[in-house]
């Protein structure tokens, strides 16, 4: 109750002259902020009989819900997959550099890696608001090692494991505590993953299926176990077959629970993901389209030689491409659709009212001009300080 007689108190802020994104739609309407949350303009006036104390002009600008990551193996030098000393100042600084990207919460991504790189960073990256320190950290995302030798991709073999006799203990023991997890991506062909899975989802731990072999029987009993997301779709997994469409079919399959909706992460640069092959799936799937950036230590970094996790990577030349579906789409893509996946929908990935009003002011070319999280700006872009 005090609570919300604080807030009720609290300064209200009135964003004009702005397109927003609610419902699916871009609505020329204002929008209304209290207190750190959307605010219903009607209970204001009619309730209270107040106005805003504060007016900001948006200059036609597009206001859409805060970017979740909710795949980033780090970025600007950090790789969240070195057991280093300052692991959370290496966090605090992705966080506070993501924000000039839209982005307002995220899932610090490990790849894969040995128990004692586990055992040291897992405990030290917990779960945080964001504000004007950087993005929210909204759980940990463990990209292996219970994955595929053939599908490994960037994840070194040396480290990669199968499930043992006590399956959910040999993961306990390889991950430590998982108090600080939120995803966890594994290989459902693995012998004994579908327990796994169980025990995960038990504790609220979204499963994904990645680097993978698994044909599409395989992934849908995955999903009747309670996996919820494909990571990276199309890449690190089996190609696309018309009499077995792998992972891959489970965007179109009819054995999957009633009311059950899939998620899949696509890396919409243009090189991990052929842009045909990206309006192929959102257009068979659309409201489970999650875009990831899957970032490695080399972000905004340019070219040369970075880590990722255990490894050495080489990065010539950096694009981002985006096809193949309308703005509020895209934008729901990187916002909505990955709170759902998390189940965060009712407070993040929104500005319904009284979600938490972490909002991007973008431009018509979906430029970030400003980021805001709890109704606070946290970051602008110098143009838009003229």
């Amino acid at each position: 109750m005090r609570g919300e007689q604080g807030a009720a108190g609290a300064r209200v802020l009135q964003f004009t002259n702005c397109r927003i994104l609610r419902g699916g739609k871009l609505l020329r309407e204002d929008l209304w902020v209290r207190g750190g949350r959307i605010l219903d303009p009607e209970k204001l006036f009619f309730e209270e009989r107040r106005v805003a104390d504060e007016r900001r002009d948006c200059g036609g600008r597009i206001l859409a819900p805060g970017f979740i990551d909710v795949q980033i193996n780090g970025g600007f030098g950090v790789d969240f997959s070195q057991a280093t000393e300052n692991v959370c100042s290496g966090v605090a600084l992705v966080a506070r550099r993501i924000l000039s990207h839209g982005v307002t919460s995220f899932c610090p991504t490990l790849v894969t890696s040995p128990p004692e790189v586990y055992h040291k960073v897992v405990p030290q990256i917990p779960v945080k608001s964001g504000g004007p320190h950087g993005a929210g950290v909204l759980g940990l995302h463990l990209e292996g090692p219970f994955i595929s030798r053939e599908k490994r991709g960037a994840h070194p073999e040396a480290h990669l494991r199968s499930f043992e006799a006590n399956a959910f203990q040999d993961l306990l023991a390889t991950y430590g505590p998982l108090d600080n997890v939120r995803i966890v991506t594994l290989a459902p062909e693995l012998g004994r993953s579908h327990e796994v899975i169980r025990e995960l989802t038990a504790r609220g731990i979204c499963v994904s299926l990645g680097h993978s072999v698994a044909d599409l029987r395989a992934a849908e009993d995955a999903v009747w176990s309670g996996a919820t997301f494909i990571t990276h779709l199309f890449n690190a997994m089996l190609p696309f077959h018309h009499r077995d469409p792998g992972i891959v079919g489970l965007l179109t399959s009819d054995r999957l629970p009633a009311g059950r909706c899939i998620f899949y992460g696509m890396i919409a640069d243009g090189t991990h993901t052929n842009p045909a092959a990206l309006r192929i799936a959102h257009r068979a799937h659309p409201q489970g389209l999650v875009l990831v950036t899957d970032a490695i230590p080399a972000l905004g970094l340019g070219n040369g030689r970075h880590t990722l996790g255990q490894q050495e990577v080489e990065v010539d030349g950096l694009t981002a491409y985006v096809a193949g579906c309308s703005v509020e789409s895209a934008l729901e893509a990187a916002s909505l659709h990955p709170a759902q996946l998390l189940g965060l929908e009712k407070s993040k990935g929104t500005l319904d009212f009284g979600a938490d009003a972490d909002f991007v002011v973008l431009d018509d070319s979906l430029h970030v001009q400003a980021t805001y999280i709890s109704g606070e700006l946290v970051w602008q872009a110098e143009a838009a300080r003229q």
